[in-house]
């Protein structure tokens, strides 16, 4: 049985003035090919329930202070049948069956995560929910640059996960100094991606070198 050969991407390239300066295109199976939402779905609630404290708790009913005394006798007066002061059915009372610390991490494997992330970039491209600039560079920490390349990239204010290469390792500090203050902006190596972080804003904007690190076989014209 043949295999279906995925279409390659082809998108196009800009400078941070918004200007297009030329074109990529990419081979859908370096990223996985195709794209499993029930992976992604799982790697996400992992993802969220790791970042998850765990620190929640309730006072149960052995818990709270008060008498462990009966009320009043159980029968002859006339009155419903009650425990102690420290029953849930009480104003003041322990909480039934209410939540105590724990810990919510776990992780699935590895190789499944890292696919994943795979994933996550491969959808960004296919919905065109991907920018692609050829640099990014800044003069000197400025919220106002950044802001501008936005508006340049015509963005208005939707948000954005900017992704940086190795090469870009000398403009990272300035980048994400000057991106901090704009709501919905966060600064990250490519290799530090995870699937959460790449599907959540509405915008992708990916560097050549971050780019490259991801798809190292990309045709740039």
């Amino acid at each position: 049985m043949a295999t279906e050969t995925p279409t390659p991407i082809t998108l196009s390239v800009v400078n941070a003035q918004g200007q297009p300066v030329g074109s990529v295109e990419i081979d859908p199976a370096e990223l996985g090919g195709k794209i499993n939402k029930q992976l992604l779905h799982d790697v996400v609630l992992m993802y969220l329930a790791n970042q998850r404290a765990g620190t929640h708790s309730t006072l149960r009913r052995g818990e709270v202070a008060g008498s462990t005394k009966k009320l009043f006798r159980q029968k002859g007066t006339g009155n419903a049948r009650v425990g102690t002061r420290r029953s849930n059915k009480r104003r003041g009372g322990g909480t039934a069956k209410g939540p105590k610390p724990r810990d919510y991490e776990y992780h699935l494997p590895k190789k499944a995560v890292q696919i994943a992330t795979r994933m996550a970039v491969l959808s960004k491209l296919q919905d065109n929910e991907t920018i692609i600039v050829d640099e990014l560079k800044l003069p000197e920490i400025k919220t106002k640059t950044v802001a501008q390349v936005l508006k340049a990239l015509q963005l208005g204010d939707k948000t954005c996960l900017i992704g940086l290469g190795k090469a870009d390792i000398d403009e990272k500090q300035t980048i994400y100094h000057s991106a901090r203050n704009i709501r919905g902006m966060e600064v990250l190596p490519a290799a530090q991606f995870n699937v959460y972080q790449v599907l959540r804003p509405h915008r992708l904007i990916l560097t050549k070198a971050a780019l490259q690190e991801l798809c190292k076989n990309a045709k740039w014209k």
